[in-house]
């Protein structure tokens, strides 16, 4: 995939100064031109911002970066990564899962999968990890730089992790029966994945849809189960256009149940009070609701 100057700056976290900086002086991280000059960067350099960042945040001196072949700052980074606290590996972390979509690695993002959970409770990887990666990674998609075969890639690979995490939850079952799904046209099925472990975790019952659920199949269930709970997401621009005919749709069809969306939704608190819901602004204080 191509980056320009702007896209490359924001996923490396590197300024653009910097940059023209370090390719005028050190011939480091030099893109190929358009025929109007335009700077084009690579998956290639896109990988080797990504270390320079971790290497430069770490002590190295970007006059000795420039000298270093891969293969040599492979080995730096492994050597930091060896030598710091678990606490400061979280953008290591970052930048190998980010590599292996870049990469289509599988190796690459199970070896750093299982790293991670040596290191992490699965919940706090969720949080350090595995949400900052896709925040990340949402900067290529916002830009439209990163190819859907990647992003695929990506996503199923947590996907595949997390579901292995949910059979392996020993469950204590509540008498709380939740209902968890994506509207029409919603497919980040990941934080309701995951919102489906944490609700096993702490003795839940759950019912599980999955993403682009039409509403005839949320009106069967209403009629066949009784629902406490239910939550969904919103994420694309789709359904949030969508979003009151679905919370409308749901208080009449679950008018007995609580109903908690996610989504980051520009004046959260107006559509809470207009639409009788909750939304969840915060992993900790899902928990926090969950576990009482």
């Amino acid at each position: 995939m191509a980056y320009n100057i702007d896209q490359f700056s924001k996923i490396t976290g590197i300024n653009k100064l910097l940059l023209r900086t370090w390719e005028n002086r050190y011939s480091f991280l030099t893109p190929k031109r358009t025929n109007t000059k335009i700077r084009i960067y690579s998956d290639e350099l896109l990988i080797q911002g990504l270390n320079a960042k971790l290497l430069l945040e770490n002590g190295h001196k970007i006059s000795q970066i420039s000298k270093k072949n891969n293969k040599q700052i492979e080995k730096l980074i492994f050597d930091i990564k060896k030598n710091i606290s678990v606490d400061s590996c979280d953008e290591y972390f970052i930048n190998q899962f980010i590599k292996s979509a870049i990469q289509y690695n599988p190796n690459l993002f199970n070896d750093t999968f299982d790293e991670c959970l040596s290191n992490f409770q699965i919940i706090d990887f969720y949080k350090k990890i595995m949400l900052p990666t896709f925040s990340k990674v949402g900067l290529f998609w916002l830009s439209n730089k990163m190819n859907p075969a990647q992003e695929h890639f990506l996503s199923e690979m947590f996907k595949q992790k997390i579901y292995s995490q949910i059979d392996c939850v020993k469950q204590k079952i509540k008498n709380k029966k939740w209902l968890l799904f994506l509207p029409p046209n919603e497919y980040h099925e990941l934080g309701l994945l995951f919102s489906r472990f944490l609700l096993l975790y702490h003795g839940h019952d759950v019912i599980y849809l999955g993403s682009n659920v039409p509403y005839s199949s949320l009106s069967q269930v209403s009629e066949s189960l009784p629902i406490k709970n239910i939550l969904f997401f919103s994420v694309s621009n789709f359904s949030k256009k969508n979003i009151v005919q679905t919370t409308s749709f749901l208080n009449k069809e679950f008018s007995n149940c609580n109903i908690f969306l996610a989504s980051d939704l520009e004046e959260g608190n107006l559509f809470e009070k207009q639409n009788k819901i909750k939304i969840i602004k915060s992993i900790d204080s899902f928990i926090d609701f969950i576990s009482k």
